[in-house]
């Protein structure tokens, strides 16, 4: 219990969640009977294999941090970004591997946010892979216009 630090408690109500693959619980404590609410929230066990050789623990706060970085200033709305994280966290969840690369990360990420918003895309990618130059900027906005007008020719033919 957050207010007298006793240990037992019983939960009034459990629901899922707006928060990313998190269960809401309401509890009561049964020394002071004050009630609280948690969160929980299920733990990813995947191992981030970065670029430098380390390993690290997957940490979905570090993914919203990015995706929030790539949204700001976009028409995504933050609703938009926590549903991202949590369906990019889910098709990790179901690969059902120990360890993950940075690499097959920021690809899934990528796609997403290719079909959600050109800049938000655009912007993760200038950190992700690390653009040396504007040509490689300039490379990467022709492959989504060089898409945008495929997509228009299809809809124009139908």
């Amino acid at each position: 219990c957050p207010f007298c630090l006793h240990n037992e408690s019983k939960v009034i109500d459990s629901r899922e969640s707006c928060e990313i693959n998190a269960v809401r619980r309401r509890r009561e404590c049964l020394h002071c009977f004050h009630r609280y609410t948690t969160f929980e929230t299920i733990e990813l066990a995947v191992q981030v294999h970065k670029r430098d050789g380390r390993f690290e623990d997957f940490q979905q706060a570090k993914l919203m941090n990015g995706l929030i970085a790539a949204c700001r200033h976009t028409t995504i709305s933050y609703e938009q970004v926590k549903d991202l994280a949590a369906k990019i966290t889910s098709e990790l969840m179901q690969r059902q591997v120990k360890e993950i690369s940075t690499t097959e990360i920021g690809e899934l990420v990528m796609s997403h946010l290719l079909k959600l918003d050109p800049i938000a895309y655009i912007r993760f990618a200038c950190v992700y892979k690390r653009f040396k130059n504007v040509e490689e900027m300039m490379d990467a906005i022709c492959m989504i216009q060089s898409k945008d007008d495929s997509v228009n020719q299809l809809k124009l033919k139908n």
